[in-house]
């Protein structure tokens, strides 16, 4: 039996309280922590998984958790827990250049990734453009604010090859080009600002073309892309990484990256899915898919950053 923590974590409260992660005891329990593990979240959103994984922690415990979302960083900051330590960054880049975001050398025994969005961002009332219900918002959708790129600035400055592109492979829209060429007549006209606008033009069914912004946004394919090249490197010999998928596209490069590297040695077979009773408590999670690999003592010795 895992040492329970000895250093007490505080009751979530609000937003943090109400939220339960997908597949959350299945991901924690696939990464077998010791309580003295060091370990890295790498989608720390409500902190749901952050606050699983401390509570099998020991004094000895270390968890390092990161987001690019700077609303995250801000709830997350009532934890006050000495062995958290939070990271205002893509994982894909702590993962990639672990120098400037990590303390010399570390490396985890275990890793986490959850890569839905957080129910927070897509609330209607957010006020991040996420939402196709929220009519009145800026067409924004970036995770981390800090960065230029937005969603207005794809839907009136990118080509029309290159909207048809992101609508067809990352929404996996099969109008892709009707609605790439609505687009580029209408803003012809006038620039397209706000979900309404955007609305208007799509007529229905617009969960895939928000889906497709969304990702080309905030470069989610590229940032799984390192993090699934980089993460073997940081994981100690014995150490798991599981990581929650919702769509295809994400499911399919975790899956190659597992079973390609000769670093790791998968765990889960086949995807471990939502039971009955998650399903029918949040049906959000019908798409979720986990999948966990071990790292493997390789002769090649991993790069100290």
């Amino acid at each position: 039996m895992q040492e329970l923590s000895r250093i007490p974590t505080p009751e979530p409260q609000g937003e943090a309280a109400a939220h339960v992660p997908v597949l959350l005891s299945e991901a924690v329990d696939g990464l077998s922590l010791s309580p003295d593990a060091c370990v890295y979240d790498g989608t720390l959103g409500a902190a749901g998984h952050t606050r699983a994984i401390l509570a099998l922690l020991g004094s000895a415990g270390r968890l390092f958790a990161s987001d690019r979302d700077g609303d995250a960083l801000k709830l997350a900051r009532t934890i006050a827990d000495p062995r958290l330590t939070l990271l205002h960054a893509d994982f894909g880049d702590v993962l990639e250049h672990p120098e400037t975001h990590l303390p010399h050398g570390t490396r985890f025994d275990a890793m986490l990734f959850d890569l839905g969005i957080s129910s927070r961002q897509i609330d209607p009332r957010s006020g991040r453009g996420f939402s196709f219900q929220a009519l009145n918002d800026l067409l924004d959708m970036r995770m981390d604010t800090r960065q230029p790129l937005t969603a207005q600035t794809i839907l009136n400055e990118w080509e029309y090859e290159d909207l048809k592109r992101i609508f067809y492979t990352y929404g996996e829209e099969r109008y892709a080009p009707h609605i790439a060429e609505r687009i580029v007549e209408a803003r012809a006209q006038e620039p397209l600002t706000t979900v309404g606008q955007l609305n208007a033009l799509l007529k229905s069914h617009p969960k895939r073309v928000y889906q497709a912004l969304r990702i080309a946004v905030n470069d989610e394919l590229g940032s799984l892309e390192r993090m699934l090249r980089s993460f073997p490197d940081r994981l100690n010999p014995g150490g798991r990484c599981a990581i929650i998928a919702f769509h295809s596209l994400e499911d399919r490069m975790v899956k190659h990256a597992f079973k390609d590297s000769p670093k790791l040695g998968v765990i889960t077979k086949r995807p471990i899915t939502p039971g009955e009773m998650e399903l029918a408590s949040n049906p959000r999670s019908r798409s979720a898919k986990l999948r966990v690999a071990e790292r493997i003592q390789t002769d090649d010795k991993a790069i100290d950053l």
